[in-house]
């Protein structure tokens, strides 16, 4: 059974999630689809890419991805199918491609879709679906429109070793109000060493100096660092919410310093 999945900034309230929705099952009545989310922050290419690139693997190979972030399309940010690891993904190049894989894509279709409509604004239902039903029904996708070489990059912030101190930031903030950071596990351990080392946060007045293996290795109501599911070091409170007490958000720096 094909599985299209749906990432928006569209919310709940508007008519726009069901259209898409209703265009889809019109011409596959029984394809399966699935809401990664719509309460993407309007316009947020960061968050939707994370979301998506951590979600995506969890689907079975061939599934189609839609994208419905900023999906207007110009010279600069035409609309593209991209194929990656088995999967396909349509939405504006508007960069969030190059946020949410590692490496190019094997393949790259810049899209030359006549729609059905009259409007520009609403290409998800006016040309996103007719991609998606294209490539469910088993047709080639270079039928879509023509290759290109490329997708147009948007660099992500690094986290910086510097000798025992890494400088990261905050990436991502949950519904928990969990504080997602861009330091990985890898690279906590090969700048750590297993040596001790204290987190600090722009409130000086917390500091963590040790990793949880769950939110409940602490006391209710006490900060925790821990790596979840992303590989990513998060910063969290058990029971309660990391980002408000701490004043935090995206982009707020996170610093590790590496003891003896």
């Amino acid at each position: 059974m094909a599985v299209i999945t749906l990432t928006s900034d569209w919310g709940t309230k508007d008519p726009y999630l069901a259209s898409v929705k209703g265009a889809l099952l019109s011409q596959l009545p029984d394809v399966t689809i699935v809401d990664v989310s719509h309460q993407i922050a309007p316009f947020d290419l960061n968050q939707a890419s994370f979301v998506l690139r951590n979600s995506y693997k969890n689907f079975p190979a061939g599934t189609v991805h839609i994208i419905g972030i900023s999906t207007e399309a110009s010279i600069d940010t035409p609309h593209t199918l991209a194929v990656y690891d088995g999967h396909y993904f349509i939405g504006a190049d508007t960069g969030i491609f190059s946020l949410i894989f590692d490496h190019e894509p094997e393949k790259i279709i810049e899209l030359d879709i006549i729609q059905d409509s009259d409007y520009f604004t609403f290409s998800e239902r006016d040309v996103f679906v007719k991609v998606a039903v294209h490539i469910v029904q088993g047709n080639p996708v270079e039928q879509l429109g023509v290759k290109r070489p490329l997708l147009t990059r948007l660099i992500s912030f690094q986290p910086v070793a510097d000798g025992k101190i890494i400088k990261g930031k905050i990436i991502y903030v949950d519904v928990y109000e969990n504080l997602i950071t861009n330091i990985s596990s890898h690279l906590f351990r090969t700048v750590g060493k297993g040596s001790r080392f204290t987190i600090t946060f722009r409130n000086p007045q917390y500091k963590i100096r040790s990793i949880s293996t769950s939110y409940s290795d602490v006391p209710e109501g006490e900060m925790l660092a821990i790596f979840g599911t992303t590989g990513l070091l998060e910063i969290a409170m058990n029971r309660g919410n990391a980002g408000s007490l701490l004043g935090m958000n995206v982009d707020d720096p996170v610093r590790v310093e590496f003891g003896e």
